[in-house]
């Protein structure tokens, strides 16, 4: 059974990756041609990133950091002066993270999985049980990911973040390595779609994920 499901997760990822290629091939020629004006320099950022089973790969972003943005940070937090102008507006409909399809094309990623972290972020947060994590492909879309995009840039300073928000990220990608299928794929696809328009048009105000009432339970248990 879990054959099949890996089989039927990849054949879904190389649809998915080539039809959003083709479909959304003028919003990436635009976009680069947008950043290389507003900002010279490379349009994709080339990451190495932490892959199933601590692999390392190459993660391709649109940039929108400045080519002199420094060294990476835990996450992008609140008026983070590294981004330029025009790189916000891709944040926040997140074109920055188009490119990625092209990951999830050649195998690397998956459509829905945790998020790809940077091997010197990653071995500071995939301790204990949480290193079952990386037993995942990484993918464009997670619970944990809509659940920093909705909530997560709310935090002013990287210590409170890292202190509060970094472990309910961590339980979510979790529960979502514990409990993958492609129905919640699906789900989790849908949600993705929804938050992005939902944002790009104005909204605020999310609800906190329903799985993160676990969390709240195994706090209570450790104290």
């Amino acid at each position: 059974m879990k054959t099949f499901n890996a089989l039927l997760k990849r054949a879904f990822d190389v649809v998915f990756a080539l039809s959003f290629l083709i479909v959304f091939s003028p919003v990436y020629i635009i976009t680069a041609v947008l950043i290389m004006i507003m900002s010279p320099g490379n349009p994709i950022y080339k990451a190495e990133r932490i892959g199933k089973d601590g692999k390392i790969f190459t993660c391709y972003k649109f940039r929108s950091m400045r080519i002199d943005s420094g060294n990476v940070k835990l996450t992008t937090l609140r008026n983070d002066d590294r981004i330029f102008p025009f790189g916000k507006f891709i944040r926040k409909a997140k074109i920055d993270e188009m490119p990625q399809a092209l990951n999830v094309l050649f195998g690397q990623m998956s459509v829905v999985g945790p998020r790809p972290e940077d091997k010197s972020n990653a071995d500071k947060i995939y301790v204990g049980e949480y290193k079952n994590i990386l037993k995942a492909k990484p993918g464009l879309t997670s619970l944990a990911s809509l659940y920093d995009y909705t909530h997560g840039e709310n935090f002013e300073s990287p210590e409170e973040y890292e202190n509060e928000f970094l472990p309910q990220k961590l339980f979510l990608e979790l529960y979502y390595v514990n409990n993958c299928s492609f129905l919640f794929d699906i789900k989790l696809i849908l949600e993705t779609a929804y938050i992005i328009i939902a944002i790009v048009f104005g909204k605020e105000k999310f609800n906190t994920p329903k799985e993160l009432s676990g969390y709240s339970d195994k706090i209570l248990e450790n104290r």
